[in-house]
């Protein structure tokens, strides 16, 4: 009898073990913060203090060809959460706005990384921004009405949110939907509080950071999904921080998000969980311009939001989808490392499933690709050899690890020659850009190089009816996916 007691502690002892084993995982996403804003990522043209994200760098594998799936935040989120480009959705173009948003994007049937890694025994909890779609119903389960005209109203203490995060795979939830709703706070599936926006960022911090404390004392690994506000607007830095930077009020407002990346990562040092927590920093999408004042910036300070790239939130340039993205990983990643490979976004479902050791069905995380083998060896290939960008306006652009063919004339989305001016000053009606020579996308060589345009777009085409990048049986796309939008655009293509 003593010996069967001591089998079944060994076997206890073992499973929880084996249990420790799988890291827990950390997603921090900012909204709206530019590769230019990170300082350690833009020494010459970096002039606003982020002393937290830059130090993470040196502990990480800072990734310097890292990219958004979309130039604007909707579609960004749909595909970090299920490893599939949202363009594959319903959503063809722009972010959920104008009611769209009450309903949610993210099929009930289609697996979440949440969703997959509970699966693995984690304990999967979302913070902050959702922005992928819920409805708000009364007690009769009835759907608020809540637009008066273009004005959007607060759904009121009570209201019910049937298809949000915790029907998305998520254990547990706070926060709010998007920032014209950011006064709005819902738990789980219930609104619960009206706050100030000015509020938010700090009471983001304090969740993540109590949820860190109550986890590390539990035998089980966790999945936090942390989706900051900032420096997103309305750009409201808290009354502690208004003035810090000495340029703009946006300047405050990255040195806030800095200080609260900071805070989420002292406190998994001090609740003694960091060296088996594995975490990723990252951004939406590139930063956006005007709401930045980004011209002042440059102008008077000499900061550059988007760094060296071209072009910032919502365009088909560098600068709309090029993002910030370091992961750490103490133990198993080189700290300090830089990894200049290709990669996007949608990494995060299958690089997930590898470290949990779950299987996921051929119809999951269709275009999700592990970065694993690189982070645990910088010199490993990536899997990424083509990854597809979107604009707010629908525009496509297909990239490998030279080229990147832009289906557009102008920058496919608010920064000049946007589009119509573009056809206005009758340039191309397609882009060719060299990335090994010309990172700043400045010389069109399309004319040049025929062979190179055809392919990539045959690649793109392929990429679009198939249904999925990965190897795997096809699969089908939510609504007919049309890469040209005009027939300009098609015929430049086939000369």
């Amino acid at each position: 009898m003593k010996i069967s007691k001591l089998v079944l502690l060994f076997m206890l002892i073992v499973g929880c073990a084996s249990a420790q084993q799988k890291p827990n995982i950390v997603y921090i996403i900012c909204d709206d913060l530019g590769y230019g804003d990170v300082q350690i990522l833009n020494p010459e043209k970096g002039k606003i203090p982020t002393p937290k994200i830059d130090a993470f760098s040196k502990e990480s594998m800072t990734f310097t060809d890292a990219h958004s799936a979309s130039a604007v935040c909707t579609p960004s989120r749909y595909a970090i959460l299920t490893g599939r480009y949202s363009w594959r959705s319903r959503l063809q173009e722009g972010v959920l706005r104008g009611g769209d948003e009450f309903e949610a994007l993210i099929d009930k049937n289609l697996e979440t990384v949440p969703a997959m890694l509970k699966k693995a025994g984690y304990n999967t909890a979302a913070m902050g921004k959702w922005h992928l779609g819920f409805n708000f119903l009364d007690e009769a389960g009835k759907p608020y009405d809540l637009y008066e005209g273009k004005k959007l109203l607060d759904a009121p203490i009570g209201a019910h949110v049937p298809n949000g995060p915790v029907s998305r795979g998520f254990d547990s939830y706070i926060g709010f939907h998007h920032s014209a709703s950011m006064n709005t706070i819902i738990k789980d599936d219930k609104v619960i509080d009206h706050m100030a926006p000015i509020k938010m960022l700090q009471f983001l911090g304090d969740q993540a950071t109590d949820f860190i404390a109550k986890e590390s004392k539990k035998n089980k690994p966790f999945f936090m999904y942390l989706a900051l506000n900032s420096p997103h607007s309305p750009v409201v830095p808290s009354e502690a921080w208004q003035g810090k930077s000495g340029m703009s009020p946006y300047a405050d407002f990255v040195m806030e998000t800095d200080d609260a990346v900071g805070r989420v990562l002292k406190a998994l040092e001090e609740s003694g969980i960091a060296d088996n927590t594995l975490v990723f920093f990252t951004s939406d999408n590139g930063c956006s311009y005007p709401v930045a004042k980004g011209e002042k910036l440059e102008k008077e300070f000499g900061h550059y939001p988007s760094a060296n790239f071209r072009g910032s939130k919502s365009d088909i340039w560098e600068g709309g989808h090029r993002i910030p993205f370091m992961v750490r990983w103490p133990g198993t990643i080189e700290a300090n490392s830089k990894n200049d490979k290709l990669i996007c976004q949608t990494s995060l479902m299958a690089t997930c499933a590898e470290i949990a050791g779950v299987n996921t069905s051929e119809s999951t995380g269709v275009d999700s690709y592990s970065i694993l083998p690189m982070l645990k060896n910088k010199k490993a290939k990536t899997d990424y050899n083509l990854v597809v960008h979107h604009s707010i306006n629908g525009k496509f652009s297909i990239r490998n690890k030279k080229w990147k063919l832009e289906l557009t004339p102008g920058s496919g989305g608010w920064t000049n020659p946007n589009d119509k001016k573009a056809r206005e000053l009758n340039l191309p009606e397609i882009q060719l850009y060299n990335m090994k020579k010309d990172e700043e996308e400045t010389t069109n060589v399309y004319q040049k190089y025929p062979k190179v345009v055809k392919k990539l777009t045959a690649e793109l085409k392929q990429i679009v009816e198939n249904g999925r990048t990965t190897s795997g049986p096809l699969q089908q796309n939510d609504v007919p996916v049309d890469i040209y939008k005009t027939a300009s655009t098609e015929e430049a293509t086939e000369h």
